[in-house]
């Protein structure tokens, strides 16, 4: 499939949460106070508040985002472009081995804010629990709602993603397995590949059921 070149995105916001004392650092950099709820009423609601916690390039909002369970519709499909929290489609080289961001689906009606972690390792560290055939480069991408409460998985410690609402863990390194806490299951993978001209987008939508639910 030949992709199109980059254009513009939109300008959404992205909301980890906590009420519960800090644990760990928070991960992601994204200046989103709050998603658009015009387009995007069905897919997260807002929630409850959350303690401070000290962000990696910039504050984080006040509220906590949880996912719909009566959604049911896709999220990506073949050939949706990722793009960071201005909009920019992501390039094969934004990421060193190791780092980690929060990357959303370009626009599509209803669903263009659904956010999705990307993490980068070196091909070698992934273990058998990833779907490799839905890496590329050493990129993975999983969604950020987590399995438990439908909270953002917004902290880390170490190589895991930490949900703080119930800190629940999940293992990239092993198809985002949980480790520890109440999640029945993993985060779901996105399959991804790169484009002629280096950018990463889907091939088509998670693996699995988004948020809570789908055991």
């Amino acid at each position: 499939m030949d992709y199109p070149k980059p254009d513009d995105g939109d300008d959404t916001e992205d909301c980890p949460c906590s009420d519960s004392p800090e644990v760990s650092p928070t991960l992601y950099g994204d200046a989103r106070a709050e998603l658009r709820r015009r387009d995007f009423a069905k897919f997260l609601a807002s929630v409850g508040g959350l303690t401070a916690i000290a962000s990696l390039t910039a504050p984080l909002a006040s509220t906590t985002q949880v996912f719909e369970r009566s959604y049911e519709g896709p999220v990506y499909s073949d050939g949706v472009f990722l793009v960071d929290d201005e909009g920019e489609r992501i390039q094969e080289n934004r990421l060193s081995e190791g780092e980690k961001m929060t990357v959303f689906p370009e626009p599509r009606p209803g669903i263009e804010d659904a956010p999705t972690l990307l993490v980068r390792y070196p091909e070698s560290e992934y273990g058998g629990g990833i779907e490799m055939g839905f890496t590329v480069s050493g990129y993975a991408a999983f969604s950020k709602v987590c399995t438990h409460a439908g909270c953002m998985v917004a902290n880390e410690e170490g190589t895991l993603l930490v949900c703080p609402c119930h800190f629940g863990k999940f293992d990239p390194l092993n198809g985002a397995a949980v480790t520890d806490g109440p999640p029945g299951r993993p985060l779901p993978q996105l399959p991804i590949t790169v484009t002629s001209d280096g950018y990463l987008v889907a091939t088509g939508d998670f693996e699995g059921p988004v948020g809570p639910g789908g055991e």
